[in-house]
């Protein structure tokens, strides 16, 4: 039997000899291996987005909404009608027991001014348990205090986009803002959140005690109504639970008789995104396992190429037999051939996929993560292809006549 070494020595020239033929071979498993890079990499880029949405939200996070009435047989969209309380958001506090902590939110938006500078913004009345219900990280100063609340003291808490907006480079803490030409004392800044689910961006922002909110921002309009309610659930397990038992109660407290539809809204938002994280999955599979079709076709390119190259060295394997060749050492020398046909091939489709990756980054500002199992499945499954592939022509050349091999023309 032949020596390994010789017989990877006589597949390899053979391949540079005929170097047009090779990279035609490789050509498909180097497409191949590009788009499985590409897609798995856009894939895990978006599950990894709405991983970081899902907790910038915070855990657990269940939304009330107004709204959803029926006036005079028109119905009215959610957010519509303000027609939650702050005594709705006490009664959650205190008679759900799913639930663990309840923030209700006025909100609007108004001109923001420090200095000469000046930036239009979401200003939200909010009581001290927002931090805790949205998870916020208070890097700079303190959040809001229920001594703030009941004194409706004109004190804020800014988020990062609006620090940057104003201060700059300053310290914003113990800074004076106008909100509405009033006067606001900075009392501290917010974690950066980054964007939400729908792009929004949560830094943008800026919180005063909801008493002060209704008192001198947006006025007695509505006394005590509030734009949408925040609650948390004990746990992720206990959502469907308190979900329950919000409707219930809300239904009770609004005299919503049996049959009629709610004035309120309950999202399980925590839910809503996991299952957007998913269908992200699901997608980033499904694209992969389309990307890869386009393996096998190429190798069945590698499989047509090597046939007509068993074909034109038939002389070649019969010189090689007469010599004394044994049909396993022909069958080794085209099967290591094709499998290093396929091992090239998916090192150049890495490379693609990789500059593909980054391409699709940075025109559609897509998150990307190619990752090294990723790149190490797609390697591996062209190397497979190889294998599978080469065997039928490795076999048919093995099997040669050495005799009808010499004579063939």
């Amino acid at each position: 039997m032949i020596a390994l070494s010789s017989i990877i020595n006589i597949a390899v020239r053979s391949l540079i000899a005929n170097a047009m033929r090779s990279f035609l071979a490789i050509l498909g498993i180097i497409i191949g291996v590009g788009a499985v890079v590409t897609m798995i990499a856009i894939g895990q880029g978006a599950s990894e987005k709405i991983s970081a949405q899902i907790s910038s939200i915070g855990s657990n996070l269940i939304l009330i909404l107004p709204g959803a009435t029926t006036q005079g047989g028109i119905k009215m969209g959610m957010g519509t009608q303000q027609t939650l309380t702050m005594a709705d958001a006490e009664a959650i506090s205190k008679e759900c027991s799913h639930i663990c902590q309840v923030a209700p939110v006025i909100s609007g938006t108004a001109q923001v001014v420090f200095g000469n500078q000046n930036w239009s913004t979401a200003v939200l009345g909010v009581t001290p348990e927002m931090a805790a219900v949205r998870e916020w990280e208070i890097v700079l100063g303190r959040f809001l205090t229920e001594q703030d609340v009941r004194n409706g003291t004109k004190v804020a808490v800014i988020g990062q986009t609006v620090a940057e907006k104003l201060f700059g480079n300053l310290e914003p803490i113990g800074k004076l803002i106008r909100i509405k030409k009033i006067p606001f004392e900075v009392v501290g800044v917010l974690g950066k959140k980054g964007q939400s689910l729908t792009g929004q961006d949560q830094d943008d922002i800026i919180y005063v005690p909801i008493t002060t909110a209704q008192r001198t921002l947006y006025g007695n309009v509505l006394p005590g109504r509030v734009r949408l309610i925040y609650a948390k659930a004990q746990s992720l397990e206990s959502i469907p639970q308190a979900t329950e038992e919000i409707k219930s109660l809300l239904r009770q407290r609004h005299r919503i008789a049996q049959g009629q539809e709610d004035d309120f809204t309950v999202m399980d938002l925590t839910q809503m995104l996991k299952t957007a994280e998913e269908s992200t999955k699901t997608m980033s599979i499904l694209l992969g396992a389309i990307a890869s079709v386009s393996l096998v076709v190429g190798g069945i390119g590698i499989m047509n190429i090597m046939l007509v190259s068993v074909t034109e060295r038939t002389r070649e394997i019969g010189i090689r037999m007469a010599v004394g060749a044994k049909p396993k050492d022909i069958r080794m020398q085209f099967l290591i051939e094709s499998v290093f046909l396929t091992m090239v091939g998916g090192i150049f489709g890495l490379f693609l996929g990789i500059a593909g990756s980054l391409i699709v980054s940075h025109l559609m500002q897509w998150p990307i993560i190619i990752s090294p199992f990723s790149a190490f499945i797609a390697f591996s499954f062209s190397a497979f292809v190889g294998i599978f592939f080469g065997f039928y022509p490795a076999y048919k050349a093995s099997m040669l006549n050495p005799i009808d091999a010499l004579r063939y023309e």
